[in-house]
């Protein structure tokens, strides 16, 4: 348990009060799903039109149209990739990681999909295959391709250290946008949001409750695949913690390339189109 300043002496019916059953927040049973095996499909005769190699320690832009997939691949060692998405037509459409947490879970695979902010919440992606849907949960709670952790930044570095880093996610990602969109840094800066944390092996410590990380299972050849459900503007960020089983947010570790893959199926999907932006009011209540 956390430190606590006064201690607090805990009611008579204390072991009951833990004992009651959780409730799930959002139920999904009314979610539309996607049709994984229509997707799969698709793959036959696909053709890859684009890659772009992310360096280490650093990050790049990449457009996807609707209709067409993407992989995030491990070329050369273990290595975490932070993922940032825009609708290509307005950055104000982002990921929103915290909604996509509520609706899929900590970790993301096969099935799942990624969701835009407020008021669009609508697919952007969807994971259509992970190499690493093996390693399910392990005995200290962790998996794979979290939507818990932010990204690793200059700001909280610095609160920490005193020092200044600026090959951290945040960092990267501003740039990579910056140079994606045309736009000055400190407008892309505030564009960049919480990410898809690609290949990281994360969980929540079961005493204290704080957010952990540990070495990337991920191997050469490893990839997560995504379809995008609307067209896309990307940014990925090469982790400075290289696999995050010691520390980001500094050169020491030893960091690899990321590789994204870009196919265009001959046709799409069975049954697909692309979801239209969500009809709810900016202004509450209208």
């Amino acid at each position: 348990m956390k430190q606590a300043l006064n201690e607090v002496a805990a009611p008579a019916d204390a072991d009951a009060r833990r004992r009651i059953a959780p409730v799930i927040c959002y139920p999904v049973d009314t979610l539309p799903r996607p049709d994984l095996a229509a997707y799969q499909a698709a793959r036959d005769g696909w053709q890859k039109v684009d890659e772009v190699v992310v360096p280490p320690r650093d990050a790049r832009s990449f457009h996807v149209p609707a209709g067409c997939f993407f992989r995030i691949v491990s070329i050369e060692g273990p290595q975490v990739g932070d993922l940032n998405l825009w609708a290509a037509d307005d950055l104000d459409e982002r990921f929103f990681s915290g909604k996509t947490r509520a609706l899929h879970g900590t970790h993301l695979s096969t099935g799942d999909q990624l969701w835009s902010c407020l008021p669009y919440l609508r697919p952007m992606a969807t994971i259509t295959h992970d190499t690493l849907d093996w390693y399910g949960f392990d005995e200290y709670g962790g998996s794979v391709h979290d939507v818990i952790g932010t990204r690793c930044d200059p700001y909280t570095h610095k609160l920490l250290s005193g020092h200044e880093y600026h090959h951290c996610c945040h960092s990267n990602l501003t740039r990579a946008l910056a140079g994606g969109a045309g736009l000055p840094k400190e407008i892309a800066e505030l564009a960049v949001h919480d990410v898809l944390n690609v290949f990281m092996c994360t969980g929540f410590t079961r005493d204290t409750g704080q957010y952990f990380m540990k070495a990337s299972p991920v191997r050469p050849g490893d990839f997560l695949e995504f379809f995008a459900e609307i067209d896309l503007l990307g940014g990925l960020s090469a982790c400075p913690g290289g696999d995050c089983s010691a520390e980001h947010s500094s050169d020491v570790a030893a960091c690899h390339p990321l590789l994204v893959e870009i196919y265009r199926p001959e046709a799409p999907p069975r049954g697909w189109t692309s979801p239209p932006r969500n009809g709810y009011s900016r202004r509450h209540g209208d």
